[in-house]
């Protein structure tokens, strides 16, 4: 009954099937590991061992899907925030080893493809790989962190909004990670439409004035 109750709150953050899943076999080897344990010290350590080997050899797949998505180093990420400030950026943050951050992969990669555009761009870094870069950005990489993955908006090349949002504690504000979510709380949307108008605007150039356009007789309208 206990575990049930954990189970139905750590699934209230799982926005996937297979997050849902992993949830309940997670808990469910807790579950194991105390009854062995009860049972027969031995057995307890032998399925402990079985269960930290499955663990660290049997990792979830990575997202290899289609995407309009940008991967940042520890380098590039400051140099192309700066580079166009008229470009919005959606940048995530992410680890490879955090499920939640694989479980957000195919979603993002969804979002780039469907707002993906001159004016609003989508990207990524890695900050178990830079951990530099998380400490810049102020994004907690610690096992048992809520702020993977991170989401933060740039615009002018400074940030403007970031999920979660975190308390005045240093804490995480809990927050699900689905398309739904990212669409209404970053105003894709409108993100999307202003960036195209802006991108129109960019490819028509700036238009020669009425008075100074010639006419097909060699006169201008300002000599008419």
């Amino acid at each position: 009954m206990f575990l049930s109750a954990i189970v139905m709150m750590k699934n209230r953050r799982s926005i996937t099937v297979d997050q849902h899943l992993g949830n309940i076999f997670m808990f469910s080897k807790v579950a194991n590991v105390i009854l062995f344990f009860r049972l027969d010290v031995r057995m307890g350590l032998l399925y402990l061992t079985l269960c930290i080997v499955f663990l660290m050899t049997c990792k979830p797949p990575l997202y290899l899907g289609p995407e309009y998505i940008k991967y940042f180093s520890d380098k590039t990420i400051d140099e192309e925030l700066e580079r166009d400030k008229r470009v919005t950026w959606i940048v995530e943050f992410f680890a490879n080893w955090s499920n939640e951050c694989q479980s957000f992969a195919p979603i993002y990669a969804d979002l780039s493809l469907k707002y993906n555009c001159t004016g609003l761009n989508f990207g990524k870094v890695d900050v178990g790989r830079y951990p530099d870069v998380s400490t810049r950005y102020k994004v907690s990489t610690s096992p048992l962190t809520k702020q993977l993955p991170t989401l933060i908006l740039f615009q002018g090349g400074k940030e403007v909004m970031r999920r979660p949002q975190i308390d005045k504690k240093g804490r995480a504000v809990s927050w699900t990670f689905s398309e739904e979510n990212v669409i209404r709380e970053f105003s894709l949307n409108e993100l999307y439409q202003k960036a195209k108008k802006l991108s129109k605007q960019r490819d028509e150039g700036p238009k020669e004035p009425l008075e100074q356009q010639e006419l097909p007789n060699g006169e201008s309208k300002k000599d008419k």
